[in-house]
């Protein structure tokens, strides 16, 4: 047992080098241990040690900008740069436009200090909608899914591509050296939401957002069935079949700014169900609340149910008001319209034609859904109440006779 400690010992010694190194060196003592293979790495080590810092040194990066490599950087490995700065702005953080309509948003790059020559840039402009988080109380993963920025357009030099609903709907405008503003044309209601615009030069990128508004009008809207009938779905569905889209919490909360007030919970494009009142009172969350839109919160999307809050943007065409010697039931009224070659308006466009346009008619007529409405802009006796607004009597049954609504 001694013998063979012994002779272990006596082994291991005859293989330990000690490299002393003077301290002029600035190299650090090095104890290796190693095989007879292994020692022309020990070579190999000694002399990289041993070498002058300044042949050691990495190349530097050289595209135009001047980079720092990690061995001269800021000691997390980060590589950074020096001198020439990109600078990608906006000068509006916000656009609003109106439906159908061409619009702009704005994106400007230059170099601090300028450069002498112009360079090669990559431009991507990406989106994330306003209505993106809407699944979010069903399911997390598809909510992730969409939340997500989704690609609108990407461009180098002259070659350009477009990406989903917004192909061939979109340029850059390039009106000055700089300029990647982005032109969408044909403006759709599901365009709103907030757009990136990145430019990307070698090693850097920088990047600045503008939000996209649609000009319109937030109504509450319910099923022929009564009050609450809508889950989220049947909530989305009910407002784009009345040519409009769940309202987003922005939207509403501008219209209860501009005064509206209304006492029955409805689905935001969120999940989140809310409701909006200017005048306290009992049963619309108490008399000793201050004025706001209540919240319950997000909901499920699928068990529970409530009325709707859409959004509706200008019409491209035109409603109006059918001059007919006599009124008609539903029925008759499709016809009317037909023959006029037109459609039955639909909620949501009698809304915008309110709104956007100042329609103001003192008929109630029949709309597409089965409700009976009209639009006043200004108030005056046996039309209403004293506040502008869409006149509603509801879902008469569908015999009894009154005007029409037609759009074309």
């Amino acid at each position: 047992m001694n013998s063979t400690h012994k002779h272990t010992h006596t082994h291991t010694d005859s293989h330990t080098h000690k490299v002393a190194v003077s301290e002029s060196s600035h190299i650090l003592l090095l104890n290796c241990v190693m095989p007879g293979l292994l020692r022309p790495l020990l070579a190999a080590c000694l002399l990289v040690q041993l070498l002058p810092a300044s042949w050691c040194r990495m190349p530097e990066y050289n595209n135009g900008f001047y980079y720092h490599d990690v061995t001269n950087g800021n000691g997390n490995g980060e590589i950074y740069f020096n001198g020439v700065r990109l600078h990608v702005e906006s000068p509006q953080p916000s656009v609003s436009a109106t439906r159908g309509s061409s619009v702009t948003l704005p994106c400007h790059f230059h170099y601090v200090p300028e450069l002498s020559a112009p360079r090669r840039t990559r431009v991507k402009w990406s989106w994330l909608p306003a209505h993106g988080a809407s699944f979010a109380p069903a399911s997390p993963a598809v909510a992730a899914a969409f939340s997500m920025e989704t690609e609108v357009m990407v461009a180098m030099g002259n070659r350009h591509r477009s990406y989903g609903s917004f192909r061939g709907r979109v340029r850059l405008r390039r009106s000055a050296p700089g300029d990647m503003s982005l032109v969408i044309n044909e403006l759709r209601l599901n365009d709103t939401g907030r757009y990136r615009c990145e430019v990307i030069d070698g090693l850097e990128d920088e990047s600045v957002t503008v939000e996209l508004e649609l000009r319109g009008v937030v109504f509450p809207y319910f099923s022929d069935k009564g009050r609450y009938q809508f889950n989220f779905l049947e909530a989305q569905q009910a407002c784009q079949d009345q040519d409009a889209t769940l309202a987003t919490f922005e939207q509403l909360f501008t219209a209860w700014d501009e005064g509206l007030d209304w006492c029955n919970a409805g689905w935001l494009a969120d999940g989140t169900v809310q409701y909006p009142i200017t005048t306290p009172r009992d049963g619309c969350g108490g008399s000793d609340l201050e004025p706001g839109v209540r919240s319950y919160g997000p909901r499920h999307r699928l068990l529970h149910r409530f009325d709707a809050f859409c959004f509706s943007a200008s019409v491209k065409g035109t409603v109006y008001f059918l001059q007919n010697p006599s009124k008609l039931n539903f029925t008759e009224a499709v016809q009317a319209c037909t023959k006029a070659s037109s459609h039955m308006a639909k909620v949501g466009q009698l809304y915008a034609a309110w709104r956007l346009t100042g329609m103001d008619r003192c008929d109630a007529g029949w709309l597409a859904d089965g409700s009976v409405r009209y639009p006043i802009t200004k108030p005056r006796a046996n039309c209403g109440p004293p506040e502008p607004g869409v006149r509603s009597f509801g879902f008469p049954p569908r015999h009894q006779k009154f005007g029409v609504y037609c759009y074309r």
